[in-house]
């Protein structure tokens, strides 16, 4: 199945406070392992498996030695995309989104999941009720924030706003429009790099 849609609709969860706001209110109703995936996913633009799977404390060592991570826990496969290594540069966003997470992380486990509990029913326990509640907030899901946290990357590489909020980078510099996608994709664990499209808008 190729994917090739372009996004048309600003991708919702770019204002931080929009996303403290959603964060708190999971906090407030016992859902602190949802409010973990959504800082996760929008400081680092992970994919909600790759949140709840993610090893944190391997994470946390990489942050402090290397100044980066390398997500690889719960990522697709196909392509090598279960070991092609993922490095993301840590910014305070990504420090304080991995403190929580290692802080509501269930007791004896290295990710979100509780060492007896099954990645299904997290889906189902916890995932589902907590979508009810971001959709309350006018986010469409967790995957917006992956959207969200592409069009920011654009724009710090390139100094001008993604495509999908008004940015004419394309026009002005196509080499850097380039590069910036290039550099998206692979952040985001994707092989093809006009997926990027679908994330931050098209080129025009």
């Amino acid at each position: 199945m190729r994917r090739t849609s372009v996004r048309h609709s600003v991708p919702q969860g770019q204002d931080r406070e929009h996303v403290k706001r959603i964060v708190d209110e999971l906090c407030e109703h016992q859902m602190p392992r949802a409010a973990a995936i959504a800082q996760l996913a929008r400081a680092t633009g992970m994919r909600l498996r790759e949140a709840i799977l993610a090893d944190l404390p391997r994470l946390k060592r990489e942050s402090e030695q290397y100044g980066k991570i390398n997500i690889q826990d719960g990522t697709k496969g196909g392509r090598s995309g279960a070991s092609a290594p993922r490095w993301i540069t840590i910014d305070d966003h990504i420090r304080d989104a991995l403190r929580f997470a290692e802080k509501v992380s269930p007791d004896g486990s290295r990710n979100l999941l509780a060492p007896n509990e099954r990645y299904l029913d997290f889906l189902q326990e916890i995932v589902r009720p907590a979508r009810d509640i971001i959709h309350k907030h006018d986010l469409k899901g967790f995957h917006e924030f992956r959207a969200a946290y592409a069009c920011e990357r654009y724009e710090q590489i390139t100094h001008h706003p993604a495509p999908i909020n008004g940015g004419h980078c394309y026009q002005l510099g196509r080499r850097l429009d380039q590069d910036a996608r290039v550099q998206i994709s692979y952040e985001l664990g994707h092989g093809r790099i006009d997926v990027v499209s679908a994330y931050i808008g098209g080129r025009a």
